[in-house]
């Protein structure tokens, strides 16, 4: 399966996922030309974001997975294998095929009416990767370092485990392993990623990303996303514009797909982080276990705000046709990427564990006034 999607990732990306014709010119639009195109237009950070999430780091994950699956099928663990798991493990995250599946199908929408539009293999390269991808999620790093495991090539999580040690577990490779005495922090014995307790400096960093990304929300919304030229002129287009052109058009379910992706997702994952940042008094299990859940759904859905990204590169590789038409990015595409990633960067910085410890620190605080209140209830009796 691994082979079969990088096969069809070259297929993906050399073929054009559209062609189209107008006025005698002929456009065949393909992922790398977007973003070729992109930076020679002076949207570099557009450029860099597109390519890191849709090009670049996907095959990223595709690479280093083979690379595991065949060391392991060769019953061997290199000095470099910890290094490249760590990799592995990073990477899924911000590898966003599905959501550029989605970005393609709404540029395509928003061209059918200007051009003749002709689906290219392309689209169907990426329609297949995505159901390639998604699979893949769930031979992650974990599950190969539990495979190694299995076949004693690597050292058992727990298996050296002392009593009266701290222990924490690796948040790479899964590895539960002791601390050394009275450190809070230290170094995973089996794949060499930094070890914590907890994350250090939660809130403080988990906020700078909260705030920065809730200041660049404003520009992202109110400056346009995409401008595009025609004979008659120029026109803007911000996010909520773009939600409205895809309702006039009749696409009714895309154009809520935009605005739950676009609007209300990354507005959900500013409200709930600071939500979980302030609520942080112990209040029960049930209350602790809708704080985790909350939190696990902000990360679930961190990468799907990255849409409207990818629609204004396609569409400006698929709408280039000078004199006629031009799409290009607008000054609120780049603050918008920077939204999706300071929210995801502030969910990797919450540690879910703080809420949980907070119990603990609850019943410490509780334990002196229930024994002070024994004490007078036993006095009172006698």
């Amino acid at each position: 399966m691994n082979l079969t999607a990088l096969i069809v990732f070259a297929l993906a990306n050399c073929f054009p996922v559209a062609t189209l014709r107008l006025n005698g010119m002929t456009i065949e639009a393909t992922l790398p030309d977007a973003l070729i195109l992109t930076w020679e237009q002076g949207h570099e950070v557009v450029a860099m974001m597109t390519g890191l999430f849709g090009f670049a780091l996907p095959l990223a994950q595709l690479l280093f997975l083979l690379w595991a699956l065949v060391e392991l099928c060769l019953r061997r663990v290199p000095g470099d294998f910890g290094l490249g798991m760590r990799v592995l493990a990073a990477v899924p995250v911000w590898s966003m095929i599905p959501v550029l599946m989605l970005g393609i199908l709404v540029a395509i929408v928003k061209l059918s009416g200007l051009a003749t539009l002709v689906v290219g293999p392309g689209l169907w390269g990426f329609a297949g990767l995505t159901v390639l991808m998604t699979t893949l999620t769930r031979t992650g790093a974990r599950h190969l370092w539990r495979e190694a495991e299995d076949a004693g090539l690597v050292e058992a999580s727990g298996a050296a485990l002392v009593a009266g040690l701290p222990v924490a577990a690796c948040e790479s490779c899964g590895c539960v392993q002791n601390l050394e005495p009275g450190r809070a922090e230290g170094k995973c014995r089996r794949c060499g990623a930094a070890l914590h307790l907890r994350k250090p400096i939660m809130a403080s960093r988990a906020w700078a990303c909260v705030a920065g990304a809730a200041i660049l929300y404003i520009p992202a919304n109110l400056l346009p996303v995409m401008l595009l030229r025609t004979p008659a002129g120029t026109s803007a287009h911000t996010i909520l514009g773009g939600v409205i052109e895809l309702w006039q058009l009749g696409s009714w379910d895309l154009a809520i797909v935009v605005f739950v992706a676009s609007i209300v997702v990354p507005m959900t994952k500013l409200f709930a982080l600071a939500y979980l940042l302030l609520h942080q008094r112990w209040q029960g299990v049930e209350a602790q276990r809708q704080r985790t859940r909350l939190y696990e759904f902000v990360e679930f859905i961190g990468q799907w705000s990255m849409l409207d990204v990818f629609v204004v590169i396609l569409l400006s590789a698929m709408a280039d046709f000078p004199g006629f038409t031009q799409v290009t990015a607008g000054p609120g595409a780049a603050s918008f990427g920077l939204v999706v990633v300071l929210t995801m960067f502030a969910a990797m910085s919450y540690d879910p564990r703080s809420g949980w410890d907070a119990r603990k620190a609850a019943q410490d605080t509780a334990m002196p006034a229930i024994e002070e209140h024994h004490r007078r209830a036993t006095r009172e009796t006698a």
